[in-house]
């Protein structure tokens, strides 16, 4: 069961991170085309809310459709944390979420329409 987790949506349009951390629920709005700063800003929404990530936390990743480009630097991004924490790491596609926010994610995991990476 994923309890806290990190959800990044990134598609190219509409760029977002979600945290659910300690039944709180963060989201951080990405204003920046910029994919080489999508990691440092992770680190310091992260820090923020001081999370500690193992293998308990987990990680969901969009995987489009979208922009080939910012697909893969989240797909990137996420698979390291998922090789150097531990974490286990998912998938869902874009039309599986109809809008970004906790109940609609919460949805999308209480219906198993994220997947295993």
């Amino acid at each position: 069961m994923i309890k806290d987790f990190l959800i990044i949506n990134c598609t190219g349009s509409d760029d977002k991170l979600g945290l659910k951390i300690n039944n709180n629920f963060f989201i951080h709005n990405l204003k920046s085309k910029n994919n080489e700063t999508l990691v440092l800003t992770i680190l310091n929404f992260l820090k923020k809310h001081k999370v500690n990530i193992n293998h308990n936390f987990s990680i969901i990743v969009n995987n489009g459709p979208g922009s080939f480009s910012t697909i893969r630097v989240a797909l990137a991004v996420a698979k390291g944390i998922e090789i150097s924490k531990k974490t286990p790491l998912y998938g869902y596609k874009n039309t599986d979420l109809p809008q970004f926010n906790r109940i609609n994610i919460e949805i999308l995991i209480s219906k198993k329409l994220i997947e295993k990476n």
